[in-house]
């Protein structure tokens, strides 16, 4: 990219409006798809208020140094103009397009978003939603309390990490979830085992090697890689992958990634078509640009953890070929599981009367769920859509999807 970001450019005070008594939809969660579906319910005209700190997930749990695997293309966050498209951010801040960007960038550029497109954010935290003769009564952190007819939960991965249960009962101090941080800097010199081989865990085994750690990753089976990698083991910096053959978002594996591309097509299919296909598309993988960077990371496959604890401060890992391995810390990049409840935000009987699968909430068109004018969009409803709804790219259709539901219940 070449060029310093100056966030003090665009980004802006976010303050908590004076407390509203209601609002025809609230939208609880600030990141891609809460700003986008914000955006959208707005420009109908209908009183919209979205809860949440702008772009939160992503600026406190991914870690420093990371890279977007979701191309330039497939990560613009959504408004109905197209107004603040990346192109936009970029010419402002004075940066080219690029194939990937950096994982600052990105959240810079959802910040400066909100600030044009969803400029009244309320950056409280929604503590509880409950049923309400008139729609639904959320209730605020600080106490204040308002009424929604229409809800929108744009509450990403918040509380959803995965930890095996051989790890149970060992402290944060020596286990911890890859979500947990945003630095690995205080890594320095320790010697850390990361669990998975996906793309977050051959990342962050990456990053963690080069914050100077000894890294050492263990997964079921090899890692596999996917496009092409560079010389310097970085992101391609011009927009050169072939279009068709990746499809319009660059999800999943050609063919199925065109059909990916029609959440309205892949959501009538019988469940088990649509498992299959999200499975196949969203299987573990890492990006061909972190293999040459990978190089002090010792990867070991088909490398199973039988047991866990803890001894003298340190954590020792009973494998599955016999050895015992003793390290200073261990990274779980064992991806997420969908529960809804782990939200903590329903009341009993609203969390009663979501019909889920798995953990996933059952969604009809406009992303409703079994509670009339409940919603659920990004990864809540990949179970019902499809892998679309895993990316950034998928914003869009959740915006329009929840925004045209909107509309014809207004009328």
């Amino acid at each position: 990219m070449g060029v310093e970001l100056k966030p003090e450019i665009f980004q802006t005070a976010v303050k908590a409006p004076a407390a509203q008594t209601s609002c025809e939809a609230a939208v609880i969660g600030a990141g891609p798809y809460g700003l986008g579906v914000a955006a959208h319910l707005r420009a109908t005209g209908l009183s919209t208020q979205a809860f949440g700190e702008p772009m939160g997930f992503w600026r406190r749990n991914m870690p420093k140094g990371m890279w977007l695997r979701s191309p330039w293309r497939g990560s613009h966050i959504p408004d109905p103009q197209g107004k603040f498209r990346l192109e936009a951010f970029a010419a402002e801040i004075g940066v080219a397009p690029a194939e990937n960007m950096p994982l600052e960038q990105f959240v810079r550029y959802g910040e400066w978003f909100q600030s044009h497109a969803v400029p009244d954010l309320d950056t409280r935290k929604v503590s509880l939603v409950e049923r309400h003769a008139n729609g639904f009564r959320l209730t605020l952190a600080d106490g204040d309390s308002m009424i929604a007819r229409r809800v929108v939960i744009a509450m990403g991965l918040r509380n959803q990490d995965y930890r095996p249960r051989e790890f149970k009962g060992l402290p944060q101090e020596l286990v911890s979830h890859s979500s947990d941080h945003a630095d690995f800097a205080r890594f320095k010199n320790k010697h850390v085992v990361v669990l998975g081989r996906g793309q977050s865990a051959v990342e962050s085994a990456v990053l963690l090697s080069e914050a100077g750690a000894k890294v050492d990753l263990l997964s079921h089976g090899p890692v596999i890689w996917l496009g092409g990698e560079e010389s310097g083991g970085a992101p391609r910096q011009a927009l050169s992958m072939d279009g068709f053959r990746s499809g319009p978002s660059a999800v999943g594996p050609f063919p199925l990634n065109w059909l990916i591309d029609m959440p309205d097509v892949t959501r009538r299919l019988p469940d088990a078509w649509r498992d299959w296909i999200s499975t196949r598309s969203l299987r573990p993988a890492a990006t061909a640009w972190l293999r040459p960077r990978s190089k002090n990371v010792r990867i070991n496959d088909r490398r199973n953890v039988v047991s866990a604890h803890e001894q003298g401060g340190k954590v020792v890992l009973a494998l599955n070929n016999g050895v015992m391995l003793t390290v200073d810390h261990v990274l779980l990049a064992t991806g997420y599981r969908m529960d809804v409840a782990k939200f903590g935000i329903f009341a009993p009987d609203l969390l009663a009367r979501i019909e889920t699968v798995d953990g996933y909430p059952k969604l009809a068109a406009g992303l409703e769920s079994s509670v009339p004018r409940l919603h659920f969009v990004g990864s809540t409803a990949v179970r019902s859509i499809g892998g679309l709804m895993r990316f950034v790219a998928g914003a869009g259709y959740a915006a329009r999807s929840v925004t045209r539901a909107a509309r014809e219940g207004r009328r």
